[in-house]
């Protein structure tokens, strides 16, 4: 073998290994594009998930925040009627509009419409709106003192947020400054 054949044979050999690096990134490059691109599918997948229990579950928002109305209205009817029952003899119709109530709040309990307890609890601006302030009341400073409209939580939602009246900080009595 001459001198000229052996470069060309060494010659042939690196290019043969460049091709086989050029091939060899070629195919990494194309894996890790494979792996993106089925990563990305996954995550679409995964919030299509999402997407459709959200949907499932908080489908009736709209419906349940309009019927509020009507369980506001029956728990008034309520209320003016137990002041008039005395001696009007409308028993019977209070008993019927506070079934009508109990049947309704069991109906949206099973749809995970839940009423928010607001009264004696401590203010939270997350589930609370502050409607007026008062300082007379035995609730500490910052507590809801009396709910002007009941809020309602959808799942872990807010549906309404309820309408309160919070307790003020006491305010020292000038009587109690002068000695």
């Amino acid at each position: 073998m001459t001198t000229n054949t052996m470069d060309k044979d060494a010659g042939a050999s690196v290019a043969g290994e460049a091709q086989h690096n050029d091939t060899a990134s070629e195919i990494a490059s194309l894996r890790e594009r494979l792996m993106r691109a089925l990563a990305e599918t996954e995550n679409t997948r995964r919030q299509g998930e999402r997407r459709a229990q959200d949907a499932g579950q908080y489908a009736i928002t709209n419906f349940a925040r309009e019927l509020l109305q009507v369980v506001d209205n029956l728990r008034r009817a309520i209320e003016a009627g137990a002041a008039d029952r005395e001696g009007s003899g409308i028993d019977g119709l209070i008993e019927g509009v506070t079934a009508t109530d109990r049947i309704l709040t069991q109906i949206l309990n099973r749809f995970g419409v839940e009423e928010i307890k607001a009264l004696h609890q401590p203010f939270d601006p997350k589930k609370h709106e502050a409607v007026m302030a008062t300082d007379e009341t035995d609730q500490p400073p910052g507590g809801v003192a009396q709910v002007l409209e009941t809020g309602y939580m959808l799942h872990d939602r807010l549906l309404r947020p309820a309408r309160v009246v919070v307790a003020k900080p006491r305010q020292p009595s000038s009587q109690a400054e002068q000695p």
